[in-house]
């Protein structure tokens, strides 16, 4: 996200190389065998980067030399700053990953994380928009220029498909069937799905196709979808800004982030009675347990609206 850094690692005192050269084949492990994706390869090695240099600090001079209580203090020396649960729990889950690793390649004996607990996840429940506050966002772009149609076109594609906001910004013209309505997108560790697009979207996707993105087309443009007025594909920064302009423009008082759209494209399905293994389908989670967070959503619209409209509760005799 603009403006979060996803690490604070300290410059002083550099890790040895030995630390640096575990740390870049456990990176290249999960890259090339697990196909994991690079935001997260990037996330774990920042992370194993700054538990490397606290470790330095501590007199630890390689990763053959750490112990639990190595480890645990690591851990315990990040509780004190603004790192949220979720955030300590996947630097845990970094060095976890690692100690399995030196262990597989037999750098070690023994796993030194095996006996340490993970933080515990309170998960929250994700706000949405509701189905007008969507319908005045996607009327916002209501021009007929270039950038209108396309921002008119990613809207209704972001909230027809419930991409996530890389997905969406990484997507090319063979990835767009319109005529069957559906998209193919590669998500998290490079797995491919099918995505419906729906009819609203493919009709604002075609008018963008033949009436803006011409305008954005430069000589290098390559096959991206939604293009820049570079000719490039729009960054994640640039699909940030787009949803707070019309956010706005619409009048919408909630903090509105790109991933909103995604949140409100679950909600909305499951309050229409959509299956929740669909939706974990659409939306590429690898376990049902992730998309469950929708179903919280649901029951407290319900338990809403129970304490608003029921007669017991209206305080009447």
């Amino acid at each position: 996200m603009p403006g979060r850094p996803t690490s604070r690692v300290p410059a002083q005192p550099a890790p040895s190389a030995a630390f640096a050269r575990e740390i870049d084949g456990f990176i290249g492990f999960l890259e090339l065998e697990r196909g994991l994706a690079r935001r997260t390869c990037e996330n774990y090695q920042s992370d194993l980067q700054q538990c490397a240099a606290w470790l330095a600090r501590h007199g630890v001079k390689d990763w053959a030399a750490v112990t639990g209580e190595h480890a645990s203090g690591w851990i315990r020396s990040l509780s004190g700053d603004d790192y949220t649960v979720a955030s300590l729990a996947r630097k845990l889950a970094a060095l976890r990953g690692l100690a399995r690793h030196l262990v597989r390649e037999k750098v070690r004996d023994d796993d030194f994380t095996a006996l340490l607990s993970s933080p515990k996840l309170v998960r929250r429940i994700p706000g949405t928009l509701t189905p007008a506050e969507v319908a005045k966002l996607l009327a916002a772009p209501n021009g007929g220029d270039a950038y209108s149609l396309r921002d008119r076109a990613l809207l209704e594609l972001f909230y027809s498909s419930g991409l996530r906001v890389s997905e969406l910004a990484g997507l090319n013209l063979q990835q767009v069937d319109l005529e069957h309505g559906y998209l193919r997108v590669f998500g998290k560790g490079s797995k491919e799905r099918v995505v419906p697009v729906g009819t609203k979207a493919a009709d604002a996707i075609a008018t963008y196709l033949a009436s803006g993105r011409p305008h954005f087309v430069k000589p290098r443009t390559g096959s991206q979808l939604f293009l820049s007025e570079r000719g490039t594909a729009l960054s994640r920064m640039m699909l940030w800004l787009i949803v707070q302009k019309y956010a706005k423009r619409a009048g919408i008082t909630k903090k509105v982030k790109p991933h909103l759209l995604r949140h409100s494209f679950a909600t909305h399905l499951l309050e229409g009675g959509a299956d929740l293994r669909a939706i974990q389908e659409m939306l590429g989670h690898a376990h049902i347990g992730t998309t469950q967070i929708y179903t919280t959503v649901e029951s407290q619209r319900l338990l809403t609206q129970h304490a608003k409209f029921h007669p017991r509760n209206q305080g009447s005799p």
